[in-house]
């Protein structure tokens, strides 16, 4: 384990640029704070470069990576298997089918518009997956740098925000139901803010609806897709490196264990809650999940230099348009082929 005393401060500095984003994404939860600690950690590093920032850095980059991973496993306690199973069933054929659709097009993309493939790949996971939650998840696994998970990062918020603003008024110009606008923002929205800002509003524009929680419960059904694409890409990465000279393919080498530590902390809360466990006692775990994703954002922000993700962002926006408006029209697709709208 890194020495204490030389990634405390960073750590703290982390911390610190997490604490008022907290806040700021709870009165602002169609942007989040993981988008404001990011945007925040990339303004100070355009007048603080590494060079300047001594042994702080160490702290920042063992937060953009270690404490990232401990987010992850945390956000294992939010996730009860047992209700996934039941509610989340009946949304399974449409949530794999959009996944499959960012995963294709986003192949497809990044053939065609020569995007970086680590970007490239983190921007189809969060599209198809979770959003922030899952680009967590997988850039440890691909070894991502800081500047490609903040482009990515960029690119689903961007469309996180403009789904959570236009797909009430679209679902309501589309005429459909309560429930089946619950599983449109559960499998069409990227982040978990941004599903539950658009199905929020929905409600609101719809007395009686209860389109929160069904879309909730789909995006927790789309969360447990980080275990076997992570798994997937820790393999083909250690096959890679093993044909690239790098060492010879491994399986424990490839196995991302903090998804394993997620996938136990899944189990733990299913088997409690079926015990009789109150879920509420999960809730500060999952709340230490989301302060943690913050504080990652921050380090990676100030790990990324601002112009150059600016002069680069281009193909990347573009790659996550077109993944966006495919996932959706692949859900309102399946949606009407199962006459559930």
């Amino acid at each position: 384990m890194a020495n204490v005393k030389n990634v405390a401060p960073g750590i703290g500095l982390c911390a610190a640029i997490a604490i008022p984003c907290w806040f700021l994404g709870e009165a602002l939860p169609v942007v989040g704070g993981p988008v404001f600690a990011i945007l925040i950690g990339m303004v100070i590093a355009l007048w603080w470069k590494q060079p300047a920032r001594g042994t702080v850095q160490d702290g920042i980059a063992f937060t953009a990576k270690k404490v990232l991973q401990y987010a992850v496993i945390l956000l294992g306690f939010g996730l009860n298997l047992a209700q996934i199973a039941a509610v989340g069933a009946e949304s399974l054929p449409i949530i794999l089918t959009t996944i499959a659709t960012a995963l294709i097009v986003g192949y497809i993309l990044y053939r065609v518009l020569s995007v970086d493939s680590a970007i490239a790949t983190l921007i189809a996971v969060g599209s198809s997956i979770c959003g922030g939650s899952a680009i967590a998840a997988t850039a440890p696994v691909i070894r991502a740098k800081d500047e490609q998970v903040a482009q990515a990062i960029s690119v689903i918020f961007l469309f996180n925000v403009v789904a959570a603003l236009i797909f009430p008024t679209l679902g309501g110009m589309l005429g459909m139901s309560n429930e089946g606008f619950g599983l449109f923002a559960g499998t069409a929205v990227n982040d978990t803010s941004s599903v539950t800002a658009a199905a929020a509003a929905w409600d609101g524009m719809h007395p009686g609806s209860n389109a929160l929680d069904d879309a909730t419960i789909v995006k927790l059904t789309r969360t447990l897709a980080i275990i076997p694409i992570t798994l997937v890409l820790g393999i083909v990465m250690a096959r890679k490196e093993g044909a690239d000279g790098l060492g010879n393919f491994s399986l424990k080498r490839a196995f991302p264990m903090f998804i394993l530590f997620f996938l136990v902390a899944s189990i733990i809360t299913t088997i409690a809650v079926a015990a009789g466990a109150d879920a509420a006692a999960f809730a500060p775990l999952k709340t230490l999940s989301k302060f943690f994703i913050i504080m990652a954002m921050a380090a990676i922000g100030l790990n990324t230099d601002l112009v150059k993700l600016v002069k680069s962002g281009g193909k990347p926006i573009l790659m996550g348009l077109i993944c966006w408006i495919c996932i959706a029209g692949a859900s309102l697709g399946m949606q009407h082929l199962l006459n559930l709208w």
